[in-house]
């Protein structure tokens, strides 16, 4: 389903049965109402979604509060041997799930992939690494020997997953996966315009082995059923935007329940004299257009040194001119959708006062109503300045902005001159001074030639934002640890902490005293 910048053929739709078989294993006893499930690709609904009430919420909190236990007292390689079974039939149904990826969020066949990809990763990430993260550890005691400490890995309870629509696979499993494995159970609250991509997942979960009382989805609009889910769990995993983002922390920090929140960015891309200028556009157009630039790690601004800037900006354009619109269900196209209507005017508005205020539309600029409601050309501008909305505010679209610089420093100082710190690139041909550069940026990930894949895809490494992009970090260790609490259990096994008979206070801390001295020279901790 591919067309240049031109006509478009005729799409095609998500198969009827496949909708009504997954809206139909939904447990809403009581739905609040309801809305339409819209296909971005031609603003045509594909099914009604029913919005769960409070007491939906209550009760799937009472099953899974019921639920968990038992699947926490599973021993952890167990848990880990449903993941994977959970990836193998991920794998052997791919081509439905990206059916309805496509169908739900508009991306390209190609960007679908990438995201599938990457759940398979995870899972095995995480069913890898559950063993030795969760395992007892033991660690010295206050006294050598006489004590004996061991650190242990416990299960929060509930999880609550508020899932965002711009990677419903990436962004559901990659977050229900470890908190799954961790032993919790979890309640997923997927955004309502990707509610069939969130039930596709649970229901293959299911079927891999774990409970319907371990995990299960509550349907509806997030303003109305997320504060439902986060008043009610024992954790939150929020992937979103910066200001509900606060909101999410702070009905957390009125329970005392932790939070995990993976927000905005404003994600820079550094170009150095040395780079080589086919590279870094082939770099940018990836990492920033890949799911029509709805993806909060791409690429917004593009600082590009002056030796270069005129070199890289035709080679950017020219590949900028080659893409191709994906406009229905299949392969073929590298640019989709927008998500919505609602999405692209955003994107058109913060394009249109860019330009209206001076800045120079170097490629595309345009709403596409000719192949369907949301479509925008993938952008690029130039003499974007400060009080344009564009050079600070997300845009969450196909387009960024470039700007010209004289040194490293000044790409790092206004690089780093934003309240964000998700994500950011440096291209370059000398490695070292590329790490050099990286190490001064103020972001959770720094891709050195790459745009976002190269940090993100490496599970084993932490990922997420400093400043106003968020709290927390998926994947690495902390991915898995932050669905557990830590418990300390101190066994003493001979003598006491107390003053023995026959000793006087003074004596006795003396003798700790001198003990403690004397572990220090030892090197002893």
């Amino acid at each position: 389903m591919t067309t240049a910048l031109g006509a478009a053929p005729v799409p095609r739709t998500l198969d009827a049965s496949v909708v009504h078989r997954l809206l139909s294993t939904l447990d809403v006893a009581s739905p609040a109402g309801d809305s339409e499930i819209v296909s971005p690709f031609t603003g045509t609904p594909m099914g009604s979604l029913p919005q769960a009430s409070a007491a939906d919420v209550d009760d799937a909190v009472s099953a899974l509060r019921a639920g968990q236990e038992s699947w926490a007292q599973l021993p952890v390689a167990e848990r880990a041997r449903v993941l994977l079974r959970f990836h193998d039939l991920v794998l052997a149904r791919r081509d439905e799930g990206l059916d309805i990826v496509q169908a739900e969020v508009g991306k390209s066949r190609r960007d679908a992939a990438e995201e599938m990809l990457d759940l398979l990763l995870v899972s095995r990430h995480y069913a890898r690494d559950a063993q030795r993260l969760l395992r007892p550890r033991r660690h010295r005691g206050v006294l050598p020997l006489a004590t004996g400490v061991v650190e242990l890995h416990v299960p929060r309870g509930v999880v609550g997953v508020l899932s965002p629509w711009n990677y419903p696979l990436a962004l559901v499993s990659g977050d229900v996966l470890p908190a799954l494995v961790a032993g919790n159970a979890v309640l997923v609250k997927p955004d309502h315009r990707t509610t069939l991509t969130a039930l596709w997942q649970v229901g293959l979960m299911h079927e891999a082995g774990v409970p319907r009382d371990v995990v299960r989805l509550v349907p509806g609009d997030g303003a109305v059923v997320g504060p439902l889910v986060v008043d009610r769990v024992d954790y939150v995993m929020f992937t979103g935007s910066t200001p509900v983002g606060r909101q999410v922390a702070a009905r957390c920090g009125e329970r005392l329940v932790g939070c995990s929140l993976e927000l905005g960015g404003k994600n820079a891309m550094i170009v150095r004299a040395d780079a080589d200028v086919r590279k870094a556009a082939e770099i940018a157009v990836r990492g920033s257009f890949t799911n029509a630039g709805q993806l909060c790690i791409s690429m917004e601004r593009i600082y590009v040194h002056d030796a270069v800037y005129d070199t890289f900006v035709a080679a950017l354009c020219d590949r900028v001119a080659a893409l191709e619109f994906a406009t229905g269900i299949g392969w073929g196209g590298t640019i989709g959708s927008l998500i919505s209507p609602e999405q692209r005017a955003r994107v058109q508005a913060h394009v249109d006062d860019a330009v209206a205020a001076g800045a120079r539309v170097l490629a595309g600029g345009r709403s596409r109503p000719d192949l369907g409601p949301a479509f925008f050309e993938p952008t690029v501008l130039d003499g974007v300045t400060e009080e344009m909305s564009l050079c600070r505010n997300e845009t969450f679209g196909p387009v960024v902005a470039l700007y010209r610089v004289h040194s490293d420093e000044e790409a790092i100082r206004r690089a780093n001159d934003t309240v964000y710190g998700l994500n950011a690139s440096v291209v370059t041909r000398d490695l070292a001074a590329g790490q050099a550069v990286a190490r001064r940026l103020r972001a959770g990930t720094v891709n050195v030639n790459e745009a976002y894949g190269a940090a993100w895809g490496s599970t084993r490494a932490p990922m997420g934002g400093m400043g106003d992009s968020g709290l927390g970090r998926r994947h690495g260790d902390e991915g898995l640890l932050k669905y557990t609490e830590a418990q300390t259990i101190a066994t003493q096994r001979v003598l006491g902490l107390g003053t023995p008979p026959g000793l006087s206070d003074e004596r006795w801390l003396g003798m700790l005293t001198m003990s403690l001295a004397a572990m220090k020279k030892l090197g002893l901790k």
